[in-house]
C-alpha cells in the first residue's frame, strides 16, 4: 500500500488549501481513512477521520467548522478554509482496513503516508 499526499504548500492567514491522499496503487481495498499533522518536536496530532462509506466523520475540535474531510473509494482529501499560523505542520494522511479498530483512532499497524508540509503565514 502506498499513500501519496499533494496540495501542501505555502499560504496566508485566512486562505484555504485542499490536501490529497491517494491509494496510489490501489491496493488497500476497503479502508477507513484519516488526516494527522505533526510539528516538529510534538507528537503527532489528529485533525479528521472519515468512515468507509463516509458515514462517520471526526474532527479535532482545533479545525471543526474550518476543515473538512470527504472521500472517493481510492483517496481522501482535507479542505482547509480560514487557515491560521497554527495550524503549520507537516500532513499526514492513514488509512485502517475495516475491521481493524475504530475509524478515527490510528497506530504503526497502520498505512501511512509521507507527508506534506502546509505553512501558513501571519
Amino acid at each position: 500500500v502506498q499513500l501519496v499526499e499533494s496540495g501542501g504548500g505555502l499560504v496566508q492567514a485566512g486562505d484555504s488549501l485542499t490536501l490529497s491522499c491517494s491509494d496510489f496503487e490501489r491496493t488497500l481495498g476497503a479502508a477507513h481513512m484519516a488526516w494527522f499533522r505533526q510539528v516538529p518536536g510534538r507528537e503527532r496530532e489528529f485533525v479528521a477521520a472519515i468512515s468507509f462509506a463516509s458515514v462517520r466523520l471526526r474532527y479535532a475540535d482545533s479545525v471543526k467548522d474550518r476543515f473538512t474531510i470527504s472521500r472517493d473509494s481510492s483517496s481522501v482529501y482535507l479542505q482547509m478554509n480560514n487557515l491560521q499560523p497554527e495550524d503549520t505542520a507537516s500532513y499526514y494522511c492513514a488509512a485502517k482496513k475495516i475491521g481493524s479498530g475504530l475509524y478515527y483512532t490510528y497506530g504503526v499497524d497502520d498505512y501511512w503516508g509521507q507527508g506534506t508540509q502546509v505553512t501558513v503565514s501571519s
